[in-house]
């Protein structure tokens, strides 16, 4: 239905920037300005950097995120004007012309007494009833723009040049699931104890079998003080990969959630290890420091919580879900070159250009 175009986004990228670089200054100098001189010797920024490489991550993460925003809003901008374009009307022609249908007939007063029995007020149904209308009409057409929007998307190749910041690579021995060669590397700094980490396993075992032979999963310690049982869960854990088993130990805690000392020797023999030397290094705290090492990593990037996910050094905020991280990783599949087999149901989503935003 649409012709398919580029929205040459390097033009937009470099603007949000550095303005100097359209001006004409020198690329090195721009991208690598001098930002200090001591006793007479100037330091450039990729200095400081390179001796501090999480100081500023956080700040570049903030920075980049609002990047992609505003990019974001230009891309949809864009791509509304130019169909407006097209079919001569104006944006706001457009959108009622693609949205209008949605609204359909209203929902009968059965139905509208429903919604209104979810609504906490004191007010009476007929008094609020041509209110409930306007707020479920409002809803529709707010949906039907997102699908319209989408849609244009769908059928606009999109190239985006803008590149996000990556977490240095830590030299911390990092237990890791999957091909050691994956060009996907899916970290996770997490707490056993952690709820919300618990709620988001699910999505990771569904990457994990999606993208099967292209992500290698690590899994990171990071105890919060708040969960009394997390500090030795962790430990427990590395006193099993002490014994090779680190990964059957992990899965354990993870499926089951029993936390307590009791509990953490009782894993360790369900799985057959030496049971002597597993409570010898549980009890004398043997695995402690492995667990702070990358506790202190994880305070050094300014994490705020868990569970935090990084794939390849990206960070990833917000909302995590299944669809995030698989929309991160398929970018990152693109940028590598690597495809992933469509499965069913995925071209309905429109994914043509996985380096969508």
């Amino acid at each position: 239905m649409f012709t398919r175009f580029t929205i040459a986004l390097s033009i937009v990228v470099p603007l949000l920037v550095a303005p100097s670089l359209v001006l004409g200054a020198d690329t090195h100098t721009a991208s690598d300005p001098d930002v200090l001189q001591i006793n007479g010797k100037t330091i450039r920024m990729s200095e400081l950097e390179g001796k501090y490489p999480e100081a500023l991550f956080q700040a570049r993460t903030t920075f980049y995120e609002t990047q992609r925003k505003t990019i974001d809003d230009f891309i949809g901008r864009y791509l509304l004007e130019e169909q407006a374009r097209k079919e001569n009307l104006t944006t706001d022609e457009l959108l009622k012309k693609h949205t209008s249908d949605a609204v359909g007939k209203d929902p009968s007063d059965e139905a509208l007494r429903v919604y209104y029995e979810g609504i906490d007020t004191t007010e009476s149904f007929d008094n609020i009833k041509s209110k409930i209308v306007d707020a479920i009409r409002d809803r529709r057409v707010a949906k039907a723009k997102t699908a319209y929007l989408q849609s244009l998307r769908n059928s606009a190749s999109i190239v985006l040049r803008l590149a996000p910041p990556r977490a240095p690579q830590s030299k911390v021995k990092t237990p890791t699931r999957g091909p050691a060669n994956a060009p996907i590397t899916l970290l996770e700094y997490a707490d056993y104890e952690c709820p919300y980490c618990q709620q988001i396993q699910p999505a990771i075992d569904k990457v994990e079998r999606e993208f099967k032979g292209m992500v290698a999963y690590q899994y990171k310690d990071f105890p919060l003080p708040m969960h009394a049982n997390a500090q030795k869960a962790a430990e427990a854990s590395r006193c099993a990969e002490s014994q090779g088993k680190y990964w059957e130990y992990h899965d354990r805690l993870v499926t089951t959630k029993q936390l307590d000392l009791s509990a953490l020797k009782s894993h360790a023999r369900a799985l057959n290890l030496n049971a002597a030397a597993f409570d010898k290094c549980l009890d004398n705290g043997e695995a402690a420091d492995r667990v702070k090492e990358t506790a202190t990593e994880a305070q050094t990037l300014q994490l705020q919580g868990t569970p935090t996910f990084f794939i390849n050094g990206r960070f990833v905020s917000g909302n995590i879900s299944y669809e995030t991280l698989r929309d991160v990783i398929e970018e990152e599949l693109s940028a590598s070159g690597v495809k992933k087999p469509v499965a069913s149901g995925q071209e309905a989503r429109g994914v043509k250009n996985p380096e969508k935003p």
